[in-house]
């Protein structure tokens, strides 16, 4: 028969329920608040959730929009609350559940809603992108998430101003509910047809970095602002560049106007880092769901091992770091160990400078290892090292050069 999951603060409904349903030959979890609810369907993928509504900890339609959001919502949920109202189920059936039962709940009532969920098709087994929603438990992504949601009600366009250890992407793919359509502009290089926008409609188009954007790409971009209001489209870019840069670089002045009407600066990783461990989690969870590594569980020591690095990739960065540990771990527990063994050890550049040189040979190995630090730490932004290193943009490329260090000039392309 099947696993049926059920969530309730109050003991003797638990009980009452767990009997009923066992009699009928179905295996029984109990969970008495939205925490242990979480732990067991992170440990396992149960057949049917009843879930109470009224809980102290998180309430039940708060938990089911987690679940909704990290690709969890996989298996049928049926609602239960003693005091609901007529919005409270409404508002449950929109976000994915299948059923609401009153309390105290009548026991053909219970049979039919269980057999109807449990005859329900499988969901499919690709979750939705991951999200801000996933993250409700960081005070700064959710403030995050409003700002977006709000600015996305007033202006079809945001340009966000990103630096190293960027969340640009998260936040894009937080503009508009799930299931919109999606479109990365960065990687097309023909010619943008009308039809691929009436396919997109109603979806966000994204571009990741607006100074890798070449000629063609810049007209798809002027090509797409014409157009927003006909489609029901909106428009996220980011960039680490200024208006004014972008214009010195060739752009056209009435598009970067446009582009940096609205502009909002989202936290990095480094903004957020003790929100880093719940990241991972999260990441895990939704890499779990989509199939792409084996059910694995990050160790505390491991998550607080992932909170102490530094992110100059960002979101990205993070997400590839929690996939190669679920890749190359055996167990089912991603230990401390595990991370220094998968991920490369940061590297103490202050003692790897020898003194036993000359003076000069010493300074120009101390300088070398500074702006390393330094590029990686600001992900090559060229406009952030010259400001932190107090220097003048052009002596920062000369200082780079005579130091053997290729930088990757993404910023002077056109």
């Amino acid at each position: 028969m099947a696993n049926i999951l059920i969530v309730d603060d109050e003991i003797g409904i638990r009980e009452l329920l767990s009997e009923i349903l066992g009699d009928e030959g179905h295996d029984v979890i109990l969970a008495e608040n939205a925490a242990a609810a979480r732990a067991v369907r992170n440990a396992r993928r149960p057949d049917l959730v009843l879930l109470d509504i009224w809980m102290p900890d998180t309430d039940g339609i708060t938990l089911l929009k987690e679940w909704l959001a990290n690709g969890q919502l996989t298996m049928p949920v049926v609602m239960m609350s003693g005091h609901g109202t007529i919005d409270t189920a409404v508002e449950a059936t929109r976000i994915g559940a299948i059923d609401y039962l009153e309390k105290p709940i009548a026991l053909q009532k219970l049979l039919s809603a269980v057999k109807r969920g449990l005859q329900r098709p499988a969901a499919p087994g690709q979750p939705a992108a991951l999200t801000l929603a996933a993250f409700a438990r960081s005070a700064a992504l959710s403030e995050l998430r409003r700002r977006l949601q709000q600015i996305a009600e007033k202006s079809r366009v945001l340009t966000l101003r990103t630096g190293a250890g960027s969340l640009a992407e998260l936040a894009a793919r937080s503009v508009l509910p799930d299931g919109a359509p999606w479109m990365d502009l960065g990687v097309i290089t023909m010619p943008l047809e009308v039809k691929q926008l009436q396919n997109c409609q109603g979806g966000v188009l994204f571009v990741a970095e607006l100074g890798r954007l070449n000629r063609a790409q810049q007209k798809n971009l002027c090509f797409v602002l014409e157009r927003l209001d006909r489609f029901n489209l909106h428009l996220v870019t980011a960039t680490d560049q200024s208006a004014e840069a972008l214009i010195a670089e060739g752009w056209e002045e009435p598009t970067v106007n446009r582009l940096f009407e609205v502009c909002l600066a989202p936290p990095s990783l480094a903004d957020v880092q003790d929100d880093l461990p719940e990241l991972a989690v999260q990441l895990l969870l939704h890499l779990v769901e989509a199939g792409e590594v084996p059910r694995r569980r990050l160790s505390t020591a491991a998550q607080n091992a992932l909170r102490t690095r530094s992110w100059p990739g960002g979101f990205a960065e993070l997400r590839a770091a929690v996939k190669s540990l679920a890749l190359g771990t055996l167990e089912d527990e991603i230990g401390v160990a595990d991370v220094r063994r998968v991920l490369p050890a940061p590297v103490d550049h202050v003692h790897s400078v020898s003194l036993d040189q000359p003076l000069r040979e010493a300074r120009e190995a101390f300088e070398r290892l500074y702006f390393e630090h330094y590029l990686r730490m600001e992900g090559n932004n060229m406009t952030r090292i010259a400001e932190r290193c107090g220097l003048e943009r052009t002596h920062l490329y000369r200082k780079l050069k005579q130091l053997g260090l290729q930088v990757s000039r993404k910023n002077d392309e056109h």
